[in-house]
């Protein structure tokens, strides 16, 4: 199948080669031109501007828009929705807040443009472990691209099977599910990085309280010098809170047991502060997502051993580099 992709950054790029490995034809475009060179050395097939993916593509086309949230992704739908006809398919495979999407299928649909919005879950690791994808939008465009779908998701591979799911939609043990209407996929994926948030917050401040049970202000008999490096990776073998995470985690300290070179400065990305506005229009409490949250933008004003567990987190999934420390 034949896909546009737009922005090659550390994803869009993964995502065009992992799509070229299963046999689809990329045409790729990104305003750095030398990202664009490279993956046409890989076999994609390189164009110099937005109009350029829209003219070799054949009808229907389907245009899988890879940038981050906010105005460059909104500028480049609107732009596409200029280009692209009755038909054609735009996929908004970044991290959009759902309520955009809602807005853009409606204002695309007098054209007869499909939109589909994608969460897209795998970080830097996905080229060879595949994504996790929440799609939403009808159903027969999402049918449409189902090949391209299949080709980036991860598949069954090791993981057990659920007993109990004869009758659930097939796709989700494959890795990517149709959630629902157009802003759907987003939403799941705002809440499944809302739930990342606490779950790396528990971790974190975990390893803080191991880490200090050396301290000084302790009596002397109940004083540990743990070794943080070794407990992760013991609870890496059966433990219950073994998970992809711990296996980040236990990777950055053995490699570097005080994390010297973090700061602990934690960013985020948004669908922490939506997952909590969602929240509270439903009227669901939801104090350690919240509390996850927060402790994020503390971390921008004084950092503990927790922030920089959880930034090496962040760093190994995502490859997110901390920000500069706020001059104060």
């Amino acid at each position: 199948m034949q896909i546009g992709v737009i922005g090659l950054g550390r994803m869009g790029a993964n995502i065009s080669r992992r799509l070229m490995r299963a046999g689809h034809s990329c045409v790729v475009w990104d305003a750095n031109a030398s990202a664009v060179q490279g993956l046409g050395k890989e076999g994609a097939h390189g164009v110099g501007s937005l109009q350029g993916v829209v003219q070799a593509l054949q009808t229907p086309r389907a245009v899988w828009v890879m940038l981050p949230s906010g105005r460059i992704t909104e500028q480049t739908i609107a732009q596409l929705g200029q280009m692209m006809e009755a038909g054609d398919i735009i996929i908004d495979g970044g991290n959009s807040n759902y309520k955009d999407d809602v807005r853009r299928a409606r204002e695309l649909a007098p054209k007869g443009i499909r939109y589909v919005d994608c969460g897209t879950s795998g970080g830097v690791w996905g080229l060879e472990r595949g994504y996790c994808l929440m799609i939403g939008g009808e159903k027969a465009a999402v049918d449409h691209l189902d090949p391209i779908f299949s080709a980036l998701a991860p598949g069954i591979g090791p993981i057990e099977r659920t007993v109990g799911r004869e009758g659930h939609d097939p796709r989700a043990e494959q890795g990517y599910i149709h959630a629902g209407p157009c802003g759907a996929g987003h939403f799941v994926k705002m809440i499944h990085n809302g739930i990342e948030y606490g779950m790396m917050q528990a971790m974190a401040e975990g390893f803080d309280i191991l880490r200090n049970r050396a301290s000084d202000k302790l009596p002397a008999d109940e004083r540990f010098e743990l070794k943080v490096a070794d407990i992760a990776e013991v609870w890496r073998r059966g433990s219950v809170v073994t998970s992809w995470l711990l296996d980040l985690t236990a990777s950055a300290l053995a490699k570097d047991p005080t994390l010297e070179h973090f700061s602990g400065v934690v960013d985020d990305s948004g669908e922490g502060r939506w997952t909590i506005e969602a929240a509270i229009e439903e009227a669901v409490p939801a104090d350690v997502l919240a509390a996850s949250l927060f402790t994020r933008f503390r971390s921008r004003q004084e950092h503990t051993f927790a922030e920089k567990v959880l930034s090496a987190m962040r760093f190994g999934f995502g490859g997110h580099v901390e920000p500069p420390a706020p001059i104060s």
